[in-house]
């Protein structure tokens, strides 16, 4: 069928991509092939190795999820590093999708990336608005280049290449990997070897006073599927709960006890960094064409994804 379209999907194996392949099973559509590809099938920071992947799939449209990422503290300290990966993995694939004639390219952004000083909610306009908190300058400047590129191959090529924004995502088939997980994974982790132990402190970093949007994953899935189906526009969408859904990490944190009906104390070690105190996102453009969509409320989603890792944790990424 000329209309067919073949999609790949970067970074496939990992947390977002795991969520598409889940929400497909009940709404794929006839006239589209789905390839998950992962750092096994591609080193995406090679041109050459990023070439071979395009040959052999020919997509038609391209999700491109893959990326270094990491928490916090693993930010702090490869900062360089972060940068330049990124920075080799976005340019790669954007070529290579142009000189390949793919219709449409989605790539997965961040909130982080916004200014570090700036007014709340922040919304699509803002991302280049000043320098990003110093903790992940690295990982936020080579996600702000997307946009940039974005912008470049539409005005000089007619590309469309888009990108979105998620708030913070957390679900099944996240990386625990206390070294380089985001916060609720790595939170998830910690109480899963505390209950395990039999230990009755959960220690969590910081003063717990931070605020965060968290989305989970499969609604995340839907709605990339539907940005990639349906979005037409160049400038980046913010993918995110509604503003009054932010919650602090210690509200996060009671909430994982409340998942684990884990009875002991939770302590806040003041003496670790807190990083950005908040970075509220306005979701006032999805809800422009989405009014009626439906996010997992947060304590059934926490729910089910500590429910999975208790079930998984022993072949989760650890």
């Amino acid at each position: 069928m000329s209309d067919s379209k073949v999609i790949l999907v970067t970074g496939g194996s990992g947390l977002v991509g795991k969520a598409i392949q889940t929400v497909l099973e009940s709404d794929a559509k006839g006239d589209e092939k789905w390839i998950f590809v992962g750092s096994k099938d591609a080193d995406l920071c090679d041109l050459n190795s990023t070439k071979a992947l395009f040959e052999k799939h020919q997509p038609t449209h391209v999700i491109h999820l893959a990326a270094m990422v990491g928490g916090l503290f693993h930010n702090m300290s490869h900062n360089l590093d972060f940068l330049m990966n990124n920075i080799h993995m976005n340019d790669n694939v954007l070529r290579l999708s142009h000189e390949t004639g793919v219709k449409k390219v989605v790539s997965c952004l961040s909130t982080c990336i916004f200014p570090d000083k700036t007014q709340y909610p922040i919304d699509e306009t803002m991302v280049h608005n000043g320098p990003p908190h110093p903790s992940n300058f690295g990982y936020s400047y080579a996600k702000r280049l997307i946009d940039v590129m974005n912008q470049a191959y539409h005005n000089q090529h007619g590309c469309t290449f888009t990108s979105v924004v998620p708030c913070n995502v957390f679900g099944p088939h996240d990386n625990y990997n206390p070294e380089s997980s985001h916060v609720i994974p790595g939170l998830i982790k910690k109480l899963q070897d505390i209950t395990s132990a039999g230990g009755d402190t959960f220690t969590v970093m910081g003063t717990g006073r931070p605020l965060r949007q968290f989305i989970y994953s499969l609604d995340l899935a839907r709605l990339f599927i539907w940005v990639l189906r349906s979005y037409n526009e160049i400038d980046p969408i913010i993918l995110s709960v509604d503003e009054e859904a932010e919650v602090s990490i210690k509200q996060l944190a009671e909430e994982l006890a409340k998942a684990y009906d884990f009875k002991g104390k939770i302590v806040f070690d003041t003496s670790k960094a807190d990083g950005q105190f908040k970075k509220t996102a306005s979701n006032k453009k999805l809800r422009k064409y989405l009014p009626d969509f439906q996010f997992t409320p947060f304590p059934q989603a926490i729910k089910e994804s500590v429910d999975w890792y208790r079930q998984n944790h022993a072949s989760a990424r650890n």
